[in-house]
């Protein structure tokens, strides 16, 4: 009996135990924190062996094959450990995408991966298809694997999830950007990080395709020098394209071998630039499969966004309060202030990720009327935006950075949570950042 070792006993992990289980290997799961007592219970009712708060490398080493959370760097000790006695470390999208026929849709992407991932699932599920969506998002991909019989999977994909993987191809590949994120995983080279997302196409062949930003510089430039066998479909929203989607201010235009799908830009659920293009990308997967141009358009239009994503919580005294908690990188907070189109009051702060935040000068100086800092150390927002805005304030908690933008904002203005960095520093998780928020706001 092969031994499947799984290090991380967070969702994918379990998951992966699940279907590992079902697959008849010898599974044990290692977590070096503490595993959360639902995932206990579960692992306990398939009687899978489990320890917490330690890797005893006795039972871990004698692997056949290792399953390792995304969340482990490559760096760690037991993982050098593993790879140098020759043992596979793969992910969890790995892993699972041997035991199901279904066909696969990956995204990924610095920005706009998780709008896109519902929205294509929404787009697949809205035509009646039988669909599963997992990855980054939501529940265990493996475990959907080991528990139903989808036909097709919508799985947002991290650089993380794609450092692990072989054999792993989609069918069809969304690329939605590129912009310097997690860098301490990738020795502070742009370029590792880069190619790392451009691995979700190298085991494509012609059948396949590959969707993507042909706005984006780097992607364009990654191509150019690395090309990939799949057909390559480029969206656009400033120039016209022959093959793939663009859109002219009223318009998305999307063409797959000489077949048009039009719709008018109007009818669109979610506001924003960045939204025309996950909406984009996400109708000419749909298209691809051959989803009816109606029901597209249809879909399209009555999509809900994701919570903590430009996340409309309340209007008090006309004033507009948006819930973008989910903006933990200066490009995410980026695409919010430009889809500003109201005076607004910006909260931000949190863990910077050594965050240059000279891309929003523009959209501060046109659109912030005062900035709430919302961190233990807000010196570097401070020293970028404090000769920018008439009014800075740092607060240390949730409710009162409400109570101060409650009074700063007039009728007709936005308060914006778009922190910009990661919430660590005073929340759990950009969540529960999210949910004091959406809290605070509705005790006004």
């Amino acid at each position: 009996m092969k031994r499947l070792v799984i290090l991380g006993g967070g969702e994918s992990g379990v998951g992966t135990a699940i279907l590992g289980k079902k697959k008849g290997y010898e599974v044990f799961v290692s977590d070096k924190g503490k595993i959360k007592d639902n995932y206990i219970k579960v692992l306990e009712h398939f009687e899978i062996d489990w320890e917490d708060e330690q890797h005893t490398e006795s039972k871990i080493l004698n692997a056949d094959l290792v399953m390792k959370s995304p969340g482990i760097p490559d760096k760690v000790p037991l993982v050098v450990k593993l790879k140098e006695k020759g043992i596979p470390v793969i992910s969890e999208i790995e892993f699972a995408s041997k035991y199901t026929n279904a066909t696969i849709i990956g995204i990924t992407g610095s920005n706009g991966k998780t709008t896109t991932t519902m929205l294509t699932n929404h787009l697949l599920k809205n035509a009646g298809l039988s669909v599963g969506m997992a990855g980054n998002i939501g529940d265990s991909y493996a475990k959907m694997v080991a528990e139903n019989n989808f036909d097709y999977y919508v799985l947002e994909i991290s650089s993380f999830q794609l450092d692990g993987i072989v054999d792993f191809k989609p069918h069809i590949a969304i690329l939605t950007n590129i912009s310097p994120d997690h860098l301490d995983r990738y020795d502070y080279k742009y370029e590792n990080y880069i190619a790392s997302k451009f691995r979700i196409a190298e085991n494509q062949t012609e059948d396949d395709y590959l969707i993507y930003d042909a706005d984006d510089k780097d992607l364009n430039d990654w191509l150019s020098k690395h090309p990939v066998k799949s057909k390559l479909l480029p969206f656009s929203i400033e120039k016209e394209m022959g093959e793939g989607a663009y859109s002219t201010n009223e318009n998305i235009q999307i063409t797959i071998n000489n077949d048009t799908l039009k719709m008018t830009t109007e009818s669109l659920a979610l506001e924003g630039k960045h939204n025309l293009k996950n909406t984009m990308a996400a109708s000419t997967a749909a298209k691809l499969i051959g989803i009816r141009k109606e029901t597209i358009r249809q879909s399209v239009a009555n999509f809900q966004g994701a919570e903590h994503r430009l996340e409309k919580v309340l209007k008090i005294h006309h004033v507009e309060y948006i819930n973008d908690s989910k903006a933990t990188n200066v490009n995410a907070t980026y695409y919010a202030l430009e889809s500003m189109k109201t005076p607004t009051v910006w909260i931000v702060g949190g863990v910077d990720k050594g965050n240059d935040y000279m891309s929003l000068m523009p959209f501060v100086r046109e659109k912030v009327k005062a900035i709430i800092c919302l961190g233990k150390d807000n010196s570097k927002i401070i020293d970028a935006f404090g000769n920018v805005v008439d009014l800075l304030v740092e607060t240390y908690a949730m409710d009162e950075a409400i109570k101060v933008a409650y009074k700063i904002a007039e009728r007709g203005d936005t308060v914006l949570l778009s922190p910009a960095c990661a919430s660590f520093d005073l929340f759990n998780n950009y969540e529960d950042r999210g949910n004091q928020f959406k809290a605070a706001v509705k005790n006004l």
